[in-house]
């Protein structure tokens, strides 16, 4: 707090009390990320007051307010946005906190300059020839297992990977990880790629750790012949755990592992019986990680050619080795694999990347692991991976966040070392940003009330111009008819009017939106329950009638439509954690996750909206179109109400 402090003491001795204290508070939060906020915020006031002494009268006057420049219409700034991979000047800062660890990365051919990176005699020499495959080039690669579909935490992975590369110059490599033929199918692989394309970047290349078996089999065996690899017939239960006992073949001569991986490989072993193993302790404890495994699972994409399969341990670096990476850019629980990473290329003298970790992004109020998600669809929780309720990407999409949103958060939460938990609503908050530049305005009402207009201006509907985009409408109109019968939500009329409240009701006319016209009420038809059924109501031209206290949103000749509302999936916070929900996260189901209406009203103009298709539906919130939805029938998520529910933050 000190040294932030005498960083800013002539701006603080000029401004005092004036100076904007949260910046020396940004700057040491910044240097003390686990500290805890109130003690350096406690230590930053007592420093404050020794260095400029108590307020004096002239810090507590009020400072005079300089007049703002109000831009014209036209040049009103828009939200800045990371769109389809480019970023543009005005998303500078944006770009820096995407890049955020970032700028401490060594440059391509000084891997050698990173701490904890292993040098041999050879690693010069395999700098160079690196260097003289790539020029130089930034290289990096998202590679994850195809056996499951993306979620929020990877499009952080998939942000940091290609726009690192995009940001450098350099390529951005689309890796399978495909190494566990049981749990891969094909519809994994092809929504794996949709959802990156759909967040606006194009991979250099899309490889598979399987294009790579002959090669890495080609080393195992020469791992073998160097006396850093051996056949182990412990079981897998044997060696789990932290302080597994040594395995007995781990002196194996080097003939007979050799000639026992060929039996391996040609299927003489049954699963679990035989594993290679390498001989080394990694930062966990863990001794001599397990390189192949007997699986007798045909591949989706080498068929039966192979009945033993590399592991992660194994395969991770030597895939980043034969595609020459510069950086390989994981999460932080891949940080106890960093030396078996160096040990393994530099044990068969090829090419070694560097891994840089950095802290996933969680939100709070989900869970995203494949195995949770599975257990909600099976119960029938939500329909599937695609679950507007869900944080996956393919959910998010069918919900209407659009991909700069997103794009836009991983953004401004940036790259830290230490994992991010994050409130949805902050998401929530990006996807509005760019919704209001985006989304053009409809009208619809979900609880319908039926108005009858006594002296409606003419015998037939009139056509009413309405902005696409009120605060510019330069960007067009549509259409809606307006007639005799109008349709609007029912909690915009009230017979007895509460203190505060200034919509309909009778002896209190309200303007209807976009039409120029007041409206009044002169009868409330009930039915035999004194249910409120229909209002008849006069109109007066707006220029000839008091001005109202309140516009209302309505609709005439409207289309029927299913309209999907959703709020949060669990009740808690934290629904995997068993001090915050004792009953496991499937007893913690928020029971109104989802309401259907039916039978909602929508202006004409959405007629022929296509699937993820946005609108504002005005005063209600931002809505999508659903894939359900049929030629007879449109069908909508809503993706936001229009402001924050201040009970969410």
């Amino acid at each position: 707090v000190e040294a932030v402090i005498g960083r800013h003491r002539e701006e603080l001795l000029a401004e005092r009390y004036r100076f904007n204290m949260g910046l020396l508070m940004g700057e040491a939060r910044s240097r003390l990320q686990w500290a805890d906020g109130k003690s350096i915020k406690n230590e930053g006031d007592l420093q404050v007051l020794h260095l400029l002494g108590p307020k004096t009268e002239a810090d507590l006057e009020k400072k005079p307010k300089a007049a703002k420049a109000r831009p014209a219409p036209a040049e009103k700034q828009k939200v800045p946005v990371v769109e389809n991979g480019e970023v543009g000047t005005e998303t500078k800062s944006l770009l820096e906190q995407l890049r955020g660890e970032a700028l401490k990365f060594h440059k391509p051919g000084e891997n050698y300059k990173t701490e904890g990176y292993v040098v041999t005699p050879n690693t010069m020499a395999l700098l160079k020839q690196h260097l003289a495959v790539t020029g130089g080039q930034v290289r990096t690669r998202f590679p994850p297992e195809p056996n499951g579909i993306l979620h929020i935490g990877h499009a952080k992975a998939i942000n940091f990977n290609f726009g690192y590369a995009k940001a450098n110059g350099g390529i951005c490599f689309l890796r399978y990880d495909d190494t566990n033929p049981e749990k891969e199918e094909e519809k994994y692989f092809t929504a794996i790629r949709e959802m990156v394309e759909w967040l606006g970047y194009q991979p250099y290349a899309v490889t598979h750790a399987s294009d790579y078996f002959d090669q890495l089999y080609t080393w195992a065996l020469e791992l073998i012949r160097r006396g850093q690899a051996y056949v182990c017939h412990q079981k897998v239960e044997e060696i789990k755990g932290h302080n597994p006992p040594p395995s007995p073949w781990r002196d194996r001569p080097v003939e007979e592992s050799l000639l026992l991986f060929e039996d391996m490989r040609k299927g003489k072993f049954g699963e679990g019986e035989a594993t290679l193993r390498m001989k080394l302790v990694m930062e966990d404890g863990k001794m001599d990680p397990v390189a192949y495994r007997v699986k007798f699972t045909p591949h989706h994409r080498t068929g039966d050619k192979w009945c033993i399969y590399p592991t992660y341990d194994y395969t991770h670096c030597l895939c980043d080795s034969i595609e020459h990476i510069t950086h390989s850019l994981c999460t932080k629980e891949f940080q106890a694999r960093r030396s078996s990473y160096f040990w393994l290329c530099n044990a068969l003298d090829v090419y070694c990347p560097v891994q840089w970790e950095y802290g996933r992004l969680n939100l709070l109020y989900t869970v995203v692991s494949k195995r949770k998600i599975i257990r909600l669809v099976e119960t029938g929780a939500v329909r599937d991976w695609d679950d507007p309720r869900l944080f996956t990407l393919t959910a998010l999409r069918r919900r209407g966040f659009p991909p700069e949103a997103i794009n836009n958060f991983c953004a401004r939460v940036g790259v830290t070392v230490a994992q991010a938990t994050m409130e949805p609503h902050l998401l929530e908050a990006c996807v509005r940003d760019v919704l209001n530049e985006q989304a053009p305005r409809a009208m619809a009402v979900l609880e319908p009330l039926k108005v009858t207009i006594t002296n409606f201006p003419a015998p037939e509907a009139l056509d009413v111009l309405v902005p696409n985009f009120p605060a510019d409408e330069s960007r067009g109109f549509h259409k809606v008819p307006f007639q005799a019968t109008v349709y609007i939500e029912e909690s915009d009329f009230k017979e007895e009017v509460d203190k505060g409240y200034k919509r309909l009701a009778p002896g209190q006319p309200v303007g209807l939106r976009h039409t120029g016209y007041v409206i009044a009420v002169q009868n409330v038809i009930k039915d035999a329950s004194g249910r409120v059924m229909e209002l008849e109501v006069t109109c007066t031209k707006s220029d000839a009638a008091e001005k109202p206290k309140a516009f209302i949103h309505w609709v005439s000749e409207p289309l029927v439509c299913e309209v999907r509302l959703y709020e949060r999936l669990f009740l808690h916070k934290n629904p995997e954690d068993p001090s915050e929900v004792p009953g496991g996260f499937l007893s913690d189901l928020n029971p109104d996750s989802l309401r259907v209406v039916d039978n909602a009203l929508v202006d004409s103009s959405v007629l022929g909206a296509r699937p993820f298709e946005k609108f504002q539906f005005e005063r209600l919130g931002y809505f999508s179109v659903d894939p359900d939805s049929t030629g007879g029938k449109l069908v909508f998520n809503r993706t936001v109400t229009l402001k924050e529910d201040p009970g969410k933050a």
